[in-house]
């Protein structure tokens, strides 16, 4: 397996798995452009990945107004200076390991205190990339940072056909800011229960909120032994069955995004992406959650004396096409 990445956003930029006939396969999405990333592809976002209602956090009585993106009402991925547009810097470079390290200073982005982060993406082998993240803060900080890779199994074309199994419980109902509501809803019985492997476009629109979103960009809340990185949190399927990839994770939830949004974007090759071109899984915390600390999952502030670690493991494995 072959994975090549970058010290801009600490992104990843290509990941080519062999498959049983000797071939190998491109599995996640590039775009045109090295430092604009659409859809922040492949990149790591923090300090907080996912919206954060009108951008303010409060604790203890104390609040912070937080960056926004031009035009934005919430704040995404961290802010306009996100750690996805940071120069991360290189500490280790092996065949099978990388690591960096960034220093983001007190008030970055509006948040809370100063951050130390190390990162760390190692290739043990058996098709596994283990991302390994560990950061501390000076005061008391929410922390929630992932990488915001896309995924197409199938090497091509929209990920429509791909099969998801998500060990999820509840999922958070959005408004038309992408907001969460005030209560998460069982999964069972609804749009959202990937309990079993579902076609991506089993019940494409069905219902409002996906016609809100146009498809699926919404947090589920893991059942609560995945979060201890042994049981798997997702696993997703080429539409052909030649590949699959599963995914553990150390976080409490899950955020599926369809990638309806990149319709026209340049990929590497200077080709229009279609809508759907890729399906982002992105573990962390839903969205909002500084501000909804009565959502059943652990708290994502960190005290100075605590270091914050994010484990994600993802496993591929091949076989021969149906």
């Amino acid at each position: 397996m072959q994975l090549t990445v970058m010290d801009r956003g600490a992104t990843w930029l290509s990941c080519r798995v062999p498959l049983t006939d000797g071939s190998h396969r491109e599995v996640l999405l590039d775009c045109a452009t090295r430092d604009q990333r659409p859809g922040f592809m492949g990149a790591t976002v923090g300090r907080y990945a996912n919206r954060i209602a009108e951008g303010r956090i409060g604790r203890n009585a104390r609040k912070w107004k937080l960056s926004r993106d031009p035009g934005e009402p919430h704040q995404l991925h961290g802010g306009p200076g996100g750690f996805h547009t940071r120069d991360w810097h290189l500490l280790e470079h092996r065949s099978d390991q990388v690591r960096w390290e960034l220093v983001s200073p007190e008030g970055d982005q509006g948040f809370p205190g100063a951050m130390s982060v190390r990162l760390s993406i190692h290739l043990p082998g058996s098709g596994v990339i283990d991302w390994i993240c560990r950061a501390t803060v000076s005061d008391w900080c929410p922390v929630a940072i992932t990488n915001h890779a896309y995924f197409n199994l199938d090497g091509r074309g929209q990920v429509l056909d791909h099969r998801l199994m998500v060990a999820a419980s509840l999922f958070a109902p959005i408004d038309a800011e992408f907001i969460p509501l005030t209560r998460l809803q069982p999964t069972a019985g609804s749009d959202f229960d990937f309990s079993t492997g579902t076609r991506l476009s089993a019940r494409w629109l069905d219902s409002d909120q996906q016609r809100l979103a146009g498809g699926y960009d919404h947090g589920l809340l893991l059942r609560r032994e995945c979060g201890r990185g042994q049981t798997p949190a997702a696993l997703l399927e080429s539409s052909d069955g030649a590949l699959s990839l599963e995914i553990s994770t150390t976080a409490p939830a899950l955020q599926v995004y369809t990638g309806q949004h990149l319709e026209g974007v340049l990929d590497a090759n200077g080709a229009r992406l279609p809508a759907c071109a890729g399906v982002a899984l992105e573990p962390g915390f839903i969205a909002d959650s500084p501000n909804r600390v009565e959502w059943p999952q652990p708290s994502c502030w960190v005290a100075p004396n605590q270091t914050y670690e994010h484990r994600i493991r993802y496993r591929f494995r091949t076989r021969a096409p149906r």
